[in-house]
């Protein structure tokens, strides 16, 4: 028995230490896998990790190609101008042997940027209930990079992620913009697209930056080597954890509407002491003041009796901060934060003949709590649609402190890069679509440099030499202004205009596609469209019109300004009229409205009020509301300052 002992023991270790002493499995990294897109036309790399000095093999499109794997296992090899085309197998061989499958080649691009770039289909569906419906393309491939972060070094591969191809499902998932874009040149060119989806909302431009690219901004670099300190982190989340959670217990504990023998969402509560309110708006603009907390909505409606028993779609626009949302008691959805619209499936045998009870809880944060206004609110019960806006009655459930925001720690400088992009290098792309930017509004001067500075670096890192860089300016957003003002965002629109000067870029104007109440403006259609159009030109080289007119040179005489632009097409046109949104200024620069009119491709600008004028503005503001001037192709002209 003993003897019996020791064998098994010693088979035991045998077999713990096989893994050492034989040929390693051959791995791949995650972007390399079935259903895959790779670049046409260029050197394109394949690679992963085997053993130390394993002999790797890999069998493609009736070649064989060979080499061996460094004295750490990691081994690559290149194909060159791969044809557009597909779908493939890939056969890699090593002590093991793995085949991919569905492969394509065509054209990859990257997709990358904060929320706008990342808001998914699903979020703009009502909008685009067809294009969903009619999004059936095998050519058309998606990736979407995992959102992690990692302050300590560039990471390898990615923790997940597979290759989608485009169906009616899973496109609800794709980022929107994202999805357009690849439609449209995949409709124009019938070229297999790949996407590689690597955005993440609320990300300022220094997190997408590697650390060697922070050094010539001391604060974000110094900031970037502070969250090396994983214990920092951790005592970070940790203290934001217990500070949110609490807030949130005391608030359920505290809230009245979850009390007592009928809670406020059911519908034969006695309401005759609640409040009202004009719904949409903000409960701080009422004798209930700027309160944080819960507070409770409720609206009776009218239900006929051919439409009892069916199913309805609510929508209640937007809501600050999060909702409950209740029809005759029955809960029928939630949201969690302001920003997605609120749209909600009221089921089948719900809604009944006669008065009908629509019960909301508001949960408020900080800052202004309510209806976001100009949004729709309705209830829609087949053919026809119920106008929700108007008197509501309210009650406070629950005072609270403004809560204090967490600490976004993945927004924090070089995280994304080393985690989303530098995994990505090895991959060859055909370009980048960017659409960021809202995050650095507070320093528009800094992003002047560190924009520029990434576009930079991720050519250097890539290695692909100049490749297409394609981003959206800045949307109108926010209150419209009475008169001449200054704005951040304006001064951003600015600043990414002025990046067009680094070669082979683009940039989409959207000063007419945003929304004043929503810096996720649903528009994604027309986003996708113009950021298509530029691709056109800088990456497949067709002449057309990809750009609306561009300002390029200023010249005075007397008391007026002659513009000159490019990019004006067939020819320069206001929309709707006269010229809108020009402002002109003396030497004290105090900019007052002006007059403007197109002469030819020209616009000449002026003011009863500047007899001697040295700067001129257009669409300067957070929102140029009116601003109209475009090329006749429809494309609007960018904002911009002269002086």
């Amino acid at each position: 028995m003993l003897l019996h002992r020791k064998y098994f023991t010693l088979i035991i270790l045998l077999v713990l230490l096989l893994p050492l002493t034989t040929a390693g499995q051959v791995r791949l990294p995650k972007l390399v896998a079935d259903g895959m897109v790779l670049q046409r036309n260029t050197q394109v790399k394949i690679w992963g990790w085997a053993a130390a000095d394993e002999k790797v093999t890999v069998d493609f499109l009736g070649k064989t190609y060979a080499t061996t794997a460094d004295k750490a296992g990691a081994w690559e090899m290149q194909f060159s101008d791969l044809k557009a085309g597909g779908p493939f197998s890939m056969t890699i061989t090593a002590s093991n042997t793995i085949t991919l499958q569905d492969i394509l080649v065509g054209d990859v691009w990257v997709c990358s940027g904060q929320s706008n770039m990342e808001l998914p289909m699903h979020r703009v569906q009502p909008l685009y209930e067809q294009e969903i419906a009619d999004a059936s393309n095998a050519f058309i491939r998606y990736f979407d990079v995992p959102q992690k972060y990692n302050f300590n070094q560039e990471q390898a591969d990615l923790e997940a992620g597979h290759w989608q191809r485009t169906t009616p499902e899973t496109v609800l998932q794709f980022s929107a913009v994202a999805y357009f874009f690849a439609r449209d040149l995949y409709e124009k060119y019938k070229i297999p697209i790949g996407l590689i989806h690597a955005s993440l909302g609320g990300s300022p431009v220094e997190s997408w930056l590697s650390e060697e690219a922070l050094k010539p901004f001391p604060d974000q670099y110094q900031e970037a080597q502070r969250f090396k300190d994983t214990a920092l982190i951790s005592q970070i989340e940790a203290s934001d954890n217990a500070r949110i959670q609490a807030w949130y217990k005391e608030l359920g504990q505290q809230d009245k509407g979850n009390k007592g023998p009928q809670k406020w969402h059911h519908p034969a509560l006695n309401t005759a002491d609640w409040a009202t309110m004009e719904v949409p708006g903000y409960w701080a603009e009422t004798e209930t003041g700027a309160v944080n907390g819960v507070v409770w909505f409720r609206k009776d409606i009218e239900v006929e009796a051919a439409e009892a028993g069916r199913p309805a779609r609510l929508n209640l626009g937007r809501i600050v901060d999060a909702d409950s949302v209740f029809v005759n008691g029955q809960f029928v959805g939630t949201t969690s934060y302001q920003y997605p619209p609120r749209w909600y499936t009221v089921p089948a045998g719900v809604l009944k003949a006669g008065k009908n009870t629509i019960a909301v809880k508001i949960i408020n944060e900080r800052g202004q709590g309510g209806f976001v206004p100009d949004k729709p609110y309705q209830l829609t019960l087949g053919n026809r649609t119920l106008d929700l806006t108007g008197t509501w009655q309210y009650r406070v459930g629950a005072e609270a402190k403004n809560l204090k925001p967490q600490t976004f720690i993945r927004w924090k400088p070089a995280g994304l890069y080393n985690a989303m992009i530098a995994p990505l290098l090895n991959y060859s792309i055909k370009g980048v679509i960017w659409y960021q930017g809202e995050s650095n509004t507070g320093k528009p001067k800094l992003y002047q440099e560190m924009f520029p500075a990434m576009i930079q670096e991720w050519r250097k890192n890539w290695g692909q030499g100049n490749f297409p860089f394609l981003y959206v300016q800045l949307a109108n957003y926010m209150k419209t202004k009475a008169q001449p003002a200054e704005s951040n965002w304006a001064e951003l629109r600015e600043v990414q205009r002025q990046a067009l000067a680094v070669p082979n870029t683009g940039m989409a104007v959207a000063i007419d596609l945003g929304e004043w109440n929503d810096v996720h403006p649903l528009n994604k259609k027309d986003v996708g469209k113009r950021l298509s159009l530029a691709a056109q030109k800088m990456a497949y080289g067709d002449k057309l019109v990809y750009s609306g007119p561009i300002y390029t040179s200023m010249q005075i005489k007397g008391n007026k300004i002659a513009l000159t632009f490019d990019h004006t097409g067939s020819g320069l046109v206001a929309r709707g009229g006269q010229l809108k949104q020009f402002a002109i200024a003396g030497p004290d620069k105090q900019f007052v409205w002006a007059k403007a009119e197109i002469k030819g491709n020209k616009v000449i600008v002026w003011s009863d009020q500047v007899q001697n004028p040295v700067a001129v503005r257009y669409a300067w503001a957070d929102n140029p509301e009116g601003a109209n001037l475009y090329n006749k192709e429809g494309l609007p002209a960018s904002p911009f300052q002269a002086e």
